[in-house]
């Protein structure tokens, strides 16, 4: 209970008969207010606050049912609970219809009043207590994981932990934010020591590397295909595995989750490499050696991604396979109605890869328009803004409709995307890249202990575009800076999302297989 006393309203034409009630709740530190009939409590209701109304269903003059609807309009937001000795089907279904928050049964006792209020007034302090109780019990074991973890699935273990707290303790007052934030950053931190470590070894030795870009379709969507399957291969751009968390709930009512998969993002994370990585099943500097037909540069003005169509035939056709495809990306509402105008033509393919654009399109309008800046200031608002795109986006109609189809549905991302905070200084000529979370070219002047620097690209497997090409990541929540125009570009990027680096936000990413319940 919170200290300032919760006021309840209670209407009942009989209300003398449930003195020993109103004491209960009395003594438990409630503030109850009587009314006998439908015309009182509603003016009642005009002149004070209740934070929950009990109301009797069958009362002489103004019933219940008809009350319910006025006192709705007056205090739409106040849970009203249904108390009646009627258990007839249809006066259930209209209580229900005008949005009664519960539906209680006479004679009822003083434990299921309680309960009642427990449950639509106290819950969101029960859940604090709760979660911040439940997070406090586990903080050390988390912290004991962060300081051991050895292989790449002690940090897929350790990053879904945090996700988990982070929606738990969403639901609350706040009060444990901050110390899970400090945890984050400990465990990104740690994290960053651990790909600094191990990320070139994983190139060289595949076998010991987790799932990583190039071999995605070749482990997740080949064998699917091989065995029979229609596939719809799904990606969405800039997909963090906490915003897959916040869309499962949705997704599930259709779909049974087959596989959850986390894997790794190659670095740079960030479009032109790792999406292209996927639909090639190869590396950045071997798809340019392979294919350099198919690969665009960094200093070009041409689209980075204009040739994965291209690229997901090349892998079809090393392994030899004859599957039917085609290719869609999805970059406005237009688009979106095209496939779904055209899905019936798509559906005889065995694979169908349709990118979707619009999270990637998000974060980078959160940091060039105010407006949207305000609206994901912060990554629950983030979260709570890429399910609302969902909810009316044609990514949900397509699921719709795929739901009852005789198909695998695969959805996944090329990389993850962090908030930034930290600025770090970087010198470099007019031919450097302007990604704020990596940097390649020639002549980069930097700190190296603030940075993961690659001096030979040919050992991450990156195209070398001159003799003395390097590139370097920023790490944590950095973000680099140039000392021209310091303080403008500092104030401009500092709090904005970004991808390219490490963290675990942009490299533990989801691929999740799913299949209709229906099927």
């Amino acid at each position: 209970m919170t200290d300032s006393k919760t006021n309840i309203l209670w209407v009942d034409d009989e209300i003398e008969h449930l003195k020993a009630h109103i004491l209960f709740l009395t003594e438990k530190g409630y503030e109850i207010t009587t009314a006998t009939n439908g015309h009182d409590a509603i003016e009642l209701v005009k002149q004070t606050y209740f934070d929950l109304i009990f109301l009797d269903e069958n009362m002489p003059g103004l019933t219940g049912l008809e009350t319910l609807p006025q006192l709705k309009e007056l205090r739409s937001e106040v849970p009203v609970i249904m108390i009646t000795k009627s258990e007839e089907e249809d006066i259930m279904d209209q209580a229900i219809g005008n949005q009664i928050a519960d539906y209680l049964i006479k004679p009822v006792n003083p434990r299921q009043i309680l309960l009642s209020i427990k449950k639509h007034v106290d819950k969101k302090d029960l859940v604090t207590k709760t979660t911040t109780s439940g997070y406090q019990s586990q903080f050390g074991q988390i912290a004991l994981k962060i300081n051991d973890s050895f292989t790449y699935n002690d940090w897929i273990d350790i990053y879904k932990k945090l996700i988990y707290w982070e929606l738990e303790l969403e639901q609350g007052d706040g009060a444990m934010d901050e110390v899970l934030s400090m945890q984050k950053n400990e465990a990104t931190q740690t994290f960053t020591k651990f790909i600094k470590r191990n990320y070139l070894s994983w190139l060289n030795a595949p076998d010991q590397a987790p799932l990583m870009s190039n071999n995605l379709i070749k482990n997740k969507v080949l064998p699917l295909l091989n065995e029979g399957q229609k596939v719809f291969f799904i990606v969405i751009d800039n997909f963090r595995f906490d915003q897959w968390e916040v869309l499962k709930k949705t997704i599930s009512q259709d779909f049974l989750v087959e596989d959850e998969c986390p894997y790794f993002s190659i670095l740079p994370t960030a479009t032109q490499y790792a999406r292209n990585a996927i639909f090639a099943g190869l590396l950045p500097a071997q798809i340019k050696e392979l294919f350099p037909q198919f690969w665009v540069d960094d200093d070009s003005d041409e689209s980075k991604n204009q040739y994965e169509a291209e690229l997901l035939g090349t892998l079809l056709e090393r392994f030899r396979l004859k599957h039917s495809y085609a290719y869609r990306k999805i970059t406005d509402g237009e688009a979106g109605k095209n496939l779904l105008d055209e899905l019936h033509s798509l559906m005889p393919n065995d694979l169908n890869a349709v990118v979707f654009n619009f999270v990637d399109m998000l974060s980078h309008a959160r940091t060039e328009v105010k407006m949207i800046k305000e609206l994901a200031r912060d990554e629950a608002a983030y979260r709570s803004l890429t399910q609302s795109w969902y909810n009316h986006s044609s990514l949900k109609e397509l699921l719709k409709r795929l739901k009852n189809e005789n198909v695998k549905v695969v959805i996944t991302t090329d990389h993850g995307t962090t908030r930034v905070q930290n600025p770090v200084k970087v010198v470099g000529d007019r031919a450097v890249n302007t990604n704020l979370r990596y940097k390649q070219g020639k002549n980069l002047a930097y700190k190296a202990k603030e940075v993961y620097e690659i001096l030979k690209p040919g050992e991450a497997a990156l195209p070398r575009y001159n003799v003395s090409t390097s590139y370097i990541f920023a790490c944590n929540n950095d973000f680099f800076a140039y000392p021209n125009n310091y303080n403008h570009y500092v104030n401009y990027y500092r709090d904005t999302f970004q991808h390219g680096g490490i963290s675990l936000e942009e490299m533990i990413i989801p691929c999740i297989t799913l299949k209709g319940r229906n099927n």
